[in-house]
């Protein structure tokens, strides 16, 4: 085998820093970010869905009577999670699935906390508060993880579809898919609010229009709850 030249290596090295400026990796990186936010996205809306069993027996232990708020709250968590599974971000239709269930919770959740303005001991139960608290506190970082999601899957889709990345992608990254966004349902688009802390407090939205850019605390730390309401 014949030893590479002085020439041949600055033209290796040549086509290598044109690939690269050419933006022969971009697609990839991209779909990288993507699916990374998707798993955020997924992530927050299981801690969502770990804190209802709790908060059903809390809320069970004071309102025992509001058994179909309970039941209908403990059947769209069900639903909810079990559409979680594998869900492909390229795929639309399951896309919409996920969305779906995932706004019938926030609306189930949403029922829950709205009965509990009737029952003064609940209110006052400090587990309950702490539960309230924690949901709170989810609800901002699924807001955020939405956010970084979105705006993932606009530079990916982005990439496909324009130069030099159209290019790219019908030679070397031909098996790339674009991938679906969230998209709001027009019965969802006014959401009930729920408020945490009397008639003062802005409330949280627990089925917020999927095509925010941003959730209303956007400098809000994605790890701490939401200031200005409940505890």
């Amino acid at each position: 085998m014949r030893p590479l030249t002085g020439l041949r290596i600055a033209f290796i090295g040549f086509v290598a820093i044109f690939l690269a400026s050419c933006g022969v990796n971009t697609i990839p990186t991209y779909e990288e970010q993507a699916k990374a936010a998707w798993s955020q996205v997924e992530n927050q809306y299981q801690r969502r869905a770990d804190l209802v069993p709790n908060l059903v027996e809390t809320v069970k232990g004071f309102a025992r009577q509001e058994k179909d708020v309970l039941t209908s709250v403990v059947e769209a968590r069900s639903k909810a999670t079990q559409t979680n599974l594998n869900v492909d971000p390229t795929d639309p239709e399951a896309m919409r699935r996920y969305q779906e269930a995932q706004g019938e919770l926030g609306a189930a959740l949403g029922r829950l906390l709205a009965i509990t303005e009737n029952y003064p001991d609940l209110k006052s139960n400090q587990n309950f508060l702490a539960l309230q608290s924690q949901l709170e506190g989810t609800e901002n970082r699924i807001a955020v993880a939405r956010r970084d999601y979105i705006e993932a899957v606009r530079k990916y889709n982005t990439e496909l579809k324009t130069f030099p990345g159209r290019l790219w992608a019908a030679t070397l990254y031909s098996g790339y898919e674009p991938m679906a966004n969230f998209e709001t349902a027009p019965e969802n688009a006014n959401a009930p609010q729920v408020d945490f802390g009397g008639s003062n407090a802005p409330g949280v939205n627990f089925n917020a229009p999927a095509n925010e850019t941003a959730p209303a605390n956007e400098n809000q730390p994605a790890n701490e709850p939401a200031t200005g309401t409940g505890n």
